[in-house]
């Protein structure tokens, strides 16, 4: 059978050794997990067979319908939270009729993909991470690869494409919920009414906005899947790895989720 052991290293001399040991490895799992990414992606020309199909349709329900109840939490106290804080604020110069256009712009650029990529990292990606896990101690996934069956393949490219595709849309999701929860604060609490509200969130809200915010949930339900495939495949030593596993791949995907939003807002909107 195909087994995977914990890879054991001698300690380091010195603590200079210490820290390239540590720098080289991680450089080595950067490497590895694009490398698995690339896997997945060239697999995708298999999406259109009738397993794929039901299997990415499986996975599309799982991580867009089942969590639209906890996202759509999020996303209106998300929107109430951003018009309440910036409407306190405003108040002070008695503009807080503009916070639709704050909220709006808000939402599209960053709060939108931002709550949706935690919210799947902690929901869709930790049960990734765990389900593969599980796989590979259980050697399902060593059955697989006996049966020359490619494992990427079979279990990473249907749900790397079905958060390809359901990221982007349950962000929009997210930001219109956020607006609308905005609003409804603006309307009880502030003194602005809806009509007023929609008409400065519409006013300065550009396309760009969209679009950027889109491109961002892309990439983040991109990384999610990425990173929950990789600790699960890696994952070693029965229960306790699986456990390792996946909360490695939630702290991986929020770490990578705050610093390439910070980038690809810094691309996009800082010339």
């Amino acid at each position: 059978m195909i087994t995977r052991e914990p890879e054991h290293f001698d300690p380091p001399r010195h603590y200079v050794a210490g820290l390239g040991q540590k720098a080289i490895l991680t450089a080595r799992e950067i490497g590895r997990g694009g490398m698995l990414l690339v896997k997945g992606i060239l697999a995708a020309r298999y999406a259109f067979t009738e397993r794929a199909r039901r299997e990415i349709l499986g996975q599309m329900f799982i991580c867009g319908i089942k969590s639209l109840g906890v996202i759509s939490i999020v996303a209106v106290f998300t929107g109430m939270i951003l018009a309440l804080q910036t409407g306190l604020e405003l108040r002070k110069f008695n503009q807080e009729v503009f916070i639709g256009s704050a909220v709006m712009v808000t939402m599209l650029r960053e709060m939108g993909p931002f709550m949706t990529g935690l919210i799947l990292a902690a929901c869709v990606g930790s049960a990734i991470a765990a389900q593969i896990g599980t796989m590979v101690v259980s050697e399902e996934v060593a059955a697989l690869e006996i049966m020359s069956i490619d494992p990427v393949r079979f279990l990473g490219m249907p749900r790397l494409i079905a958060m390809a595709i359901m990221t982007p849309l349950l962000s929009f999701y997210t930001c219109i919920l956020g607006v609308m929860g905005g609003g409804l604060v603006g309307m009880t609490q502030l003194g602005v009414s809806w009509s007023a509200y929609m008409e400065n969130a519409t006013r300065f809200a550009e396309t760009k906005d969209l679009y950027v915010g889109l491109l961002k949930a892309l990439i983040f339900g991109i990384i999610i899947t990425t990173v929950a495939c990789y600790e699960g495949f890696n994952a070693t030593q029965g229960a306790v790895g699986v456990g390792r596993a996946t909360r490695q791949s939630v702290i991986t995907a929020f770490l990578m989720i705050l610093v390439t939003g910070y980038f690809i807002t810094r691309l996009f909107y800082i010339s």
